[in-house]
């Protein structure tokens, strides 16, 4: 988290990590398409042969809060291919939040389990404790042959510690779902940790709802304020 006390603004970084073209960049394009487009900020992408992203993609979505703070939340993804290692790690700076996009598919199951390894050893490098960092995990490409059962990875999420998110990114189906899920997490995280809703007086429902509001998404259970 970076505050800036002069500009009364609040950054925000999430990370989308994962292997080689499991869906990180086709996330946030699918997010970039549900984007109000008079609110959304730049998506900008560098393809790189044999991966879909060389550096990051940057795709800011911004709300202001009762306070007057303006709260700046930023998505990048890094490169999957192993040769850009430096990449991912410097990208995986300062991050407050990681989504891991993992490849449904069985065959993927070793490209997968490295990447969630070389993540966490990048968050270590970068001072960051991976056990503490907000997390979640989407298994991406559900419309292909031969992937993960539903049972498997409702199995596999009462496992471990991260909520597991199920998504078609190329169609768009459960890209946002997988952004709400770690902006809950996030928002508890910064309570927890700095006293968020009385610092910058917001709450969590405000805070989804600042993001959201822009979305072309309507969130499950969620009525509009002043409603029963």
């Amino acid at each position: 988290m970076q505050f800036n006390v002069n500009q009364r603004e609040l950054l925000l970084k999430i990370v989308y990590y994962g292997p080689a073209l499991s869906g990180k960049t086709t996330n946030l394009q699918a997010l970039f398409q549900l984007l109000d487009p008079q609110t959304r900020g730049r998506l900008a992408t560098l393809d790189t042969k044999g991966d879909r992203t060389l550096f990051f993609d940057l795709l800011p979505v911004h709300f202001m809060t009762r306070a007057g703070i303006k709260v700046n939340i930023k998505l990048f993804t890094v490169p999957g291919q192993v040769v850009h290692e430096q990449t991912r790690r410097l990208v995986l700076k300062g991050t407050d939040a990681c989504v891991f996009v993992a490849d449904s598919q069985v065959s993927a199951t070793r490209e997968n389990n490295e990447s969630y390894k070389n993540m966490q050893a990048n968050l270590k490098a970068n001072g960051h404790d991976p056990e503490k960092i907000p997390s979640v995990i989407q298994f991406n490409k559900r419309d292909l042959p031969n992937v993960r059962t539903d049972q498997e990875l409702d199995e596999f999420g009462k496992g471990g510690r991260e909520p597991i998110f199920k998504a078609v990114a190329i169609r768009g189906e459960g890209v946002a779902e997988t952004l709400e899920g770690i902006l809950k997490l996030l928002w508890r995280s910064l309570e927890a940790e700095h006293s968020f809703s009385r610092r910058f007086q917001v709450t969590e429902r405000e805070f989804l709802d600042g993001v959201f509001k822009v979305l072309k998404y309507k969130r499950a259970g969620v009525q509009p304020e002043g409603t029963q």
